[in-house]
């Protein structure tokens, strides 16, 4: 899948991506390790994609809605909960049953939280923006990922500006992390 364009078509690519991850967690049997490892991936790209939105899309949801501020709060409540289920998902093995449990969880959140950015944030959002600003929130959030974290960090700053700062180097130490453990690699 490609990415590039404005703000929603990047964040609807990632959406497609971490539900392709999600469909081989599902076909694969409870107990297998290879689940793990897509986990892993899946975590991965959700914890980038839910940095990019709170440093980049929220504070245009708030700028460009009337109920932005409501919007974006509840948005980013519902990246708080996700969170804590990766952070408790990170420490479970595949066939452990609390990782069925958790990834289970991890799902149902998501998949929610992509419908209704889907169905009612990005219609909206589209209606209120300029094309320009679309385009230009698109590379911003590109940006954003490749110095994100890797990792859940529950207690990470998720509002601006204090969601920026940390971002950069937690991000480097979390990819650190990754190469040394082969973490997320396919």
């Amino acid at each position: 899948m490609g990415h590039g364009g404005d703000v929603t078509a990047e964040l609807t690519t990632d959406h497609r991506e971490v539900e392709e991850l999600f469909g081989k967690i599902e076909a694969l049997p409870p107990g297998d390790g290879q689940r793990k490892k897509y986990a892993d991936q899946a975590v991965i790209e959700l914890v980038r994609h839910s940095v990019a939105e709170e440093a980049y899309l929220y504070p245009a949801v708030r700028e460009f809605l009337s109920d932005g501020d409501t919007i974006a709060d509840k948005e980013i409540e519902d990246h708080a909960e996700a969170e804590r289920t990766m952070k408790a998902l990170e420490g479970v093995d595949a066939g452990d049953a609390e990782f069925d449990r958790l990834i289970g969880e991890l799902m149902a959140e998501i998949r929610s939280h992509v419908r209704d950015e889907e169905d009612n944030l990005f219609p909206r959002l589209r209606s209120a923006a300029t094309e320009d600003q679309l385009v230009g929130l698109g590379e911003k959030v590109r940006q954003a990922k490749k110095t994100a974290p890797t990792r859940p960090h529950p207690s990470a700053p998720d509002k601006p500006p204090a969601n920026k700062l940390p971002a950069p180097g937690t991000g480097m130490v979390d990819r650190s992390r990754d190469a040394l453990s082969g973490r997320g690699k396919g």
